[in-house]
C-alpha cells in the first residue's frame, strides 16, 4: 500500500518511529504539494500567459486544485467512508473556506501591501494549510487515517 511505503521511508530517512499522526501530516502535506503545484501553476498560467484577474484566477485554479487534493487525500491520507458524494461536498465546502481565506490573503498583500501575487500565495498556502487539515480531519474523515491504527498527533 502506497501509505506504508511513504510512512516506511519517512522513518528510515528520520531513522526512527514516527508517530501515526504525525506520518499522517507528513501524507497530507505530500497530497497538499501535488494540489499545491497544481493551482500554483493554473494561477501562474492564467495570470502571466492569459492575463485573467489573479482574484478569479485563483478561483479556478483552486477548484483544479481541490479535485486534485480530495483525489489524493482519500487515496493517501485519510479511510474514506465510502459515501463520496457527502465527503466531496464537506471537503470542498471546507475548502472554500480556504478559498476565503486565501482571497481575503490575497487581496490583503497584493491590493493593500503591494505584494507580488505569488509569494502572497505562498503566504496564503501556509496560513491555510492549517486550516484544510485539522477541519477536514475533523468533519470529513473522523474515522483512522488510511494505513494507521493509532491516530494521536502528538
Amino acid at each position: 500500500m502506497i501509505t506504508e511505503k511513504i510512512d516506511n521511508l519517512v522513518e528510515k530517512i528520520l531513522g526512527r518511529k514516527i508517530r501515526k499522526g504525525f506520518l499522517q501530516y507528513f501524507r497530507y502535506l505530500i497530497c497538499g504539494g501535488i494540489a499545491t503545484v497544481t493551482d500554483v501553476g493554473l494561477l501562474f498560467v492564467l495570470t502571466h500567459i492569459f492575463h485573467v484577474y489573479y482574484l478569479l484566477a485563483a478561483a479556478v485554479s483552486f477548484a483544479a486544485g481541490i479535485s486534485v487534493n480530495y483525489t489524493l487525500n482519500t487515496i493517501m491520507v485519510f479511510k474514506s467512508s465510502g459515501k463520496m458524494k457527502r465527503e466531496f461536498s464537506i471537503f470542498v465546502m471546507i475548502g472554500i473556506g480556504g478559498l476565503l481565506w486565501t482571497e481575503v490573503i490575497l487581496w490583503l498583500l497584493v491590493d493593500k501591501l503591494d505584494i507580488y501575487v505569488m509569494f502572497a500565495k505562498a503566504v496564503a498556502i501556509v496560513l491555510v494549510l492549517q486550516w484544510n487539515f485539522f477541519m477536514r480531519k475533523k468533519f470529513v474523515f473522523p474515522e483512522e487515517p488510511a494505513g494507521a491504527k493509532d491516530v494521536s498527533f502528538y
